[in-house]
């Protein structure tokens, strides 16, 4: 049998999927048949894109996390990681704020990518923020995003104090790794649909779109990747985590053992999943608020 993690060997018995043109708006339909959370408030922040909103009470300055959703830059929205933001933002007590970018193929690169750098100028200027604890993380596309605005910040001039990249997408040249028989959820056609759509035709590609692709990876915040064993992009996400080692970047790498892309999101209920969530929030407390205090000896 394929080698799945023992929390999520149901996975095994779900047949491989590949997004493409005709299949995309059935998805993005289906996509909208959930309901998001009306208690979260939705801010514009430009006339093309506006953020969920999660704010600890208080006047600050809090810590900050931008964060980006994933769909392989063709779907999702912001509404689906409501709970980890939320999440994040009681427990860190921080400022979260989940970006609503404009998707591909109807908004290729750099719109997306501009898109995300327009919340985060937004959210580093905010007066209950402070822009010396602000980080940004993003899973999968979001991971692709949240890495190339980092470069972007690196670019602009903008001191950013953490990434945190969920098996993020990075390369648009290992559109085919990975083994078929343990590969879920993000297949390799879905994945050359993705990169497609969001590169339209021709040209060179920028790093900012592919950041796999960038040569210098130097003066980059302190990052957290995170990816399972048989996620498609796992080896390009270790390589990344290799590359940021060498070019003096500090970075935890977790690789988690027989789990597949979308795992933490697909099984969430599954222990391996929660310790890959705590881990997350875990890395953005010890960047962002530091490290939880003993507890007193003499207590109790």
């Amino acid at each position: 049998m394929p080698p799945f993690h023992p929390d999520l060997a149901a996975v095994r018995y779900l047949p491989q999927f590949s997004l493409g043109p005709r299949s995309l708006p059935v998805m993005r339909f289906l996509g909208r048949l959930a309901r998001p959370d009306g208690s979260v408030p939705v801010v514009p922040v430009s006339t093309d894109v506006s953020v969920r909103l999660f704010r600890p009470g208080g006047p600050g300055p809090f810590p900050a996390l931008l964060w980006v959703h994933g769909g392989g830059l063709v779907l999702g929205t912001a509404a689906m990681d409501d709970a980890f933001c939320r999440r994040v933002s009681e427990e860190l007590g921080a400022v979260v704020a989940s970006v609503e970018y404009r998707l591909a193929p109807e908004h290729p690169f750099p719109t997306p990518l501009e898109d995300c750098w327009t919340a985060l100028t937004w959210l580093a200027g905010r007066a209950d923020v402070d822009p010396a604890r602000v980080a940004v993380g993003g899973a999968s596309a979001g991971g692709n995003l949240a890495a190339g605005t980092v470069l972007l910040a690196r670019e602009r001039g903008l001191d950013l104090a953490f990434q945190l990249l969920v098996y993020p997408m990075l390369d648009d040249r290992t559109t085919d790794a990975a083994d078929p028989a343990t590969v879920r959820v993000w297949s390799p056609g879905s994945n050359r649909f993705g990169w497609s759509s969001y590169l339209g035709a021709g040209g060179d590609v920028s790093p900012l779109a592919a950041p796999a692709r960038a040569e210098d990876l130097t003066g980059q915040p302190p990052a957290w990747i995170g990816v399972g064993t048989n996620d498609l992009f796992h080896a390009e996400d270790v390589e990344h985590a290799r590359r940021l080692r060498a070019a003096g970047v500090a970075v935890e790498l977790l690789e988690v053992p027989g789990a597949h892309h979308g795992f933490d999101a697909v099984q969430g209920a599954a222990p391996v999943s929660r310790d890959f969530r705590d881990a997350q929030v875990a890395a953005l407390r010890g960047a962002l608020v530091g490290p939880l205090s003993p507890p007193d000896a003499a207590a109790g």
